[in-house]
């Protein structure tokens, strides 16, 4: 699953890129962790518009103590579950992510380094999810998953739904089988590039929250 991406892009390109008109103020960072705002590109009125969200719906397990804080649901295993299904119906709660690269884990425990994945030919790309308002943390947001495509498979057996600038508007308006479409396609392979680094998988002083898959 994800628990890392980057947006090195500023608002105005973040903008230009999806067709927004107007470039917001953001209090995302360019690294994005579970339970942290990140940018998010939805609909509104029938214009496009981007806004900060918290990456990942607050969840309180049956296992939780009563009082405890919820973990964020950052990554969505499949779409026709009940958690999700009554959302992603409903274009209204469709959004795309814009990353410009997304990092898995890899190595021995304790010493995980991170390889990163972007989409070639494409400096932002998208990633489809969902969005509500919640309760706890106000907007958030959560990004689809799907089984890994070969380019990815070294390294994790699954890979966020990726998304082409020509496809944005399929995600946003189409039909659930529309969206159900590209969750379970087969990314293709030629189109990722993997870079692997020695950098330490937890960077931060406050580790980040480790997110959740349902």
């Amino acid at each position: 699953m994800c628990n890392l991406y980057t947006v090195k892009s500023n608002l105005q390109d973040l903008a230009d890129h999806f067709g927004v008109s107007t470039a917001p103020a953001s209090n995302a960072g360019e690294e994005v962790y579970p339970g942290t705002p990140g940018m998010v590109m939805r609909e509104r009125d029938g214009a496009r518009i981007l806004q900060s969200m918290t990456w990942g719906f607050p969840v309180r397990l049956k296992t939780m103590k009563p009082g405890s804080k919820p973990i964020p649901v950052n990554n969505i295993a499949d779409l026709a579950k009940g958690f999700w299904v009554g959302l992603a119906r409903k274009p209204e709660w469709r959004c795309i992510i814009p990353v410009t690269g997304f990092a898995e884990a890899e190595g021995a425990k304790g010493s995980k380094t991170r390889t990163w994945f972007n989409v070639k030919d494409q400096p932002i790309f998208g990633w489809g999810g969902l969005w509500r308002d919640s309760e706890e943390w106000g907007p958030v947001y959560s990004g689809a998953m799907t089984d890994c495509n070969e380019a990815v498979r070294p390294i994790h057996d699954r890979m966020p739904v990726l998304l082409l600038p020509h496809e944005y508007d399929q995600w946003l308006h189409g039909t659930f089988d529309d969206v159900m479409g590209f969750q379970k396609r087969c990314f293709p392979d030629a189109m990722i590039e993997m870079t692997r680094t020695s950098e330490s998988w937890v960077k931060r002083k406050a580790a980040p929250s480790q997110g959740a898959l349902i």
